[in-house]
């Protein structure tokens, strides 16, 4: 298959004419052929029109066809083979044994919502049947399945290209509940994007999904974001990137007419918490962990460790060492984009210049474009003065925040934002203070973890990717699991409907031979 530079609306696949957008080489910051037509707004409105015309179709085949959907873009990737590997590679600068295991993740995130819509429990169907005998009153029969919202608006991540990206995590969670998807491409990969989009719309076509199922689009200008997030008939939207963008598009939504829900990944620090006796036992080991977490992928992981609470001791004196060593020995690794790299540097800079930071360690400078690892050290008293080292460095820097004991630890970790993931490192003899902050970590982050680090996010049914405020826009969701569905699901009760009425979720007869919650009790299909 070879890139064009074409956007992908419904069946028709053309260049887009409102400007252009370059893929970039990530190693050099040249200028990757071919260009890419931006998106207009007449395009924008073909697509949304499109999306909003697929919606009763499409939300109304059945589970397997769905399921076999999903199943059917997850071949036509593997089918992409290398040249989707090279282009991703070559745009992202991530390597190639990163990018093969994220497309196998991408693959198996769409697989397992085609098995979330077999199992069919993500529906919720409830039955409350009639008690017309009821005194005083008699109830009426009730029976409830949730539906999908509607269109939903996809926003591409620059850290994963793949994974949270054209077919990710919010697409797959979308298609499989029945919205109709419109991606709104990220301008770092372009050419992944498109050898993507191409394989979804191949999927959509093979599998007689509607024509508006899913639309690609390129934007030359910022404009085309926004007014797809504003657009009347897009009902939901899904995004990964930075606050200020999150943000932005939380506030274009929240002014609609009809508001909307926008699930937003964004800020992030990932606090690691060492306590003293695991310190102790093995602080260099943990030391040396910590930045081959840290320095994974340049460091640009939404639940990189970016900062470190520690109780002080000879066991923080042997994490530090250890760590200084293996940090000073770490290259400098190619980021993302040139936009990325400039941001993290400057990020860099303002910690190391700040009054009350030191330095710990640097890992080796390099070439233009290249991530320079970084690990500071700062007072808890310090750091509570100085709200601004809250701050994410998106990149391998990190602070280390040093703690009299675990009150003071406490403190620090009651003054934190809300965030993805908390880790904690510990003994035995750990257990009472653990124990004593699990409640203060339960309100700031979404996954709470013991003797790991944040890096390296589970596509299961247990997992939430998610957090309070500003991790995410909305921390009661997850953007990787299969409780990922719910975000963009609605409940919908249905009050005396005849049997004929009722969607088959609810019928007497079961015919999807879901479990139910029948008159309160979880009941198995029968036969």
């Amino acid at each position: 298959m070879t890139i064009q530079g074409e956007q992908i609306i419904g069946h028709a696949i053309a260049k887009g004419s409102q400007g252009e957008v370059f893929g970039v080489d990530a190693a050099t910051g040249q200028a990757l052929q071919p260009a890419f037509g931006g998106a207009s707004p007449a395009d924008l409105e073909r697509a949304c029109a499109l999306a909003e015309a697929a919606f009763d179709p499409y939300r109304e085949t059945s589970l397997e066809e769905r399921a076999r959907f999903l199943e059917a873009i997850a071949d036509e990737i593997s089918g992409l083979g290398d040249e989707l590997i090279e282009r991703c590679c070559l745009e992202s600068g991530l390597p190639r044994g990163r990018v093969e295991g994220e497309r196998g993740r991408t693959m198996g995130q769409l697989r397992l919502f085609a098995g979330v819509l077999r199992d069919g429990g993500y529906l919720d169907a409830r039955i409350d049947p009639a008690l017309p005998d009821r005194q005083p009153l008699p109830r009426p029969d009730l029976r409830l399945r949730n539906v999908p919202l509607g269109p939903v608006a996809v926003f591409g991540a620059s850290n994963f290209p793949l994974a949270f990206s054209v077919a990710g995590g919010d697409t797959a969670s979308a298609l499989a509940a029945g919205c109709p998807v419109v991606v709104k491409a990220h301008s770092a990969h372009p050419g992944t994007s498109e050898l993507v989009g191409r394989a979804v719309a191949k999927a959509v076509q093979s599998s007689g999904m509607p024509e508006g199922t899913f639309s690609l689009l390129f934007a030359a200008e910022r404009s085309i974001g926004e007014a797809l997030v504003a657009d009347p008939r897009i009902k939901a939207v899904g995004f990964t990137g930075s606050r200020g963008g999150g943000t932005a598009l939380m506030k274009i939504a929240a002014a609609r007419p009809e508001p909307i829900p926008v699930y937003a990944e964004m800020s992030s620090i990932n606090p690691v918490l060492l306590f003293g006796g695991a310190l102790r036992e093995r602080g260099a080991e943990i030391g040396r962990a910590f930045v081959a977490s840290l320095t994974l992928g340049a460091g640009q992981f939404c639940t990189n460790p970016g900062l470190v609470l520690a109780i002080e001791g000879e066991g923080l004196d042997a994490f530090l060492s250890a760590a200084e060593e293996a940090l000073v020995a770490s290259p400098a690794a190619v980021m993302l984009t040139p936009g990325i790299h400039s941001a993290y540097t400057k990020g860099v800079a303002a910690v190391e210049a700040h009054g009350s930071v030191a330095t710990v360690a640097k890992g080796q400078a390099g070439e233009t474009l290249r991530g320079q690892a970084a690990l500071f050290q700062v007072s808890a008293a310090d750091f509570a003065k100085a709200p601004e080292l809250q701050e994410e460095m998106f990149g391998a820097a990190s602070i280390v925040v040093t703690c009299r004991d675990a009150a003071e630890m406490a403190e620090v970790v009651r003054a934190l934002e809300g965030q993805l993931t908390a880790a904690l490192h510990i003994v035995a003899a750990d257990h009472g203070d653990a124990r004593s902050l699990l409640p203060l970590l339960e309100r700031k982050a979404g996954r709470i973890l013991v003797n790991g680090f944040g890096t390296g996010v589970e596509v299961a049914h247990a997992m939430v990717h998610g957090g309070p405020y500003p991790s995410t826009a909305d921390g009661r969701s997850t953007s990787v699991g299969s409780k990922a569905i719910e975000r963009f699901l609605r409940p919908v009760s249905y009050q005396s409907l005849p049997d004929a009425l009722l969607p088959d979720a609810l019928k007497d007869a079961n015919p999807l031979g879901l479990w139910r919650r029948v008159d309160g009790r979880m009941t198995a299909p029968q036969g």
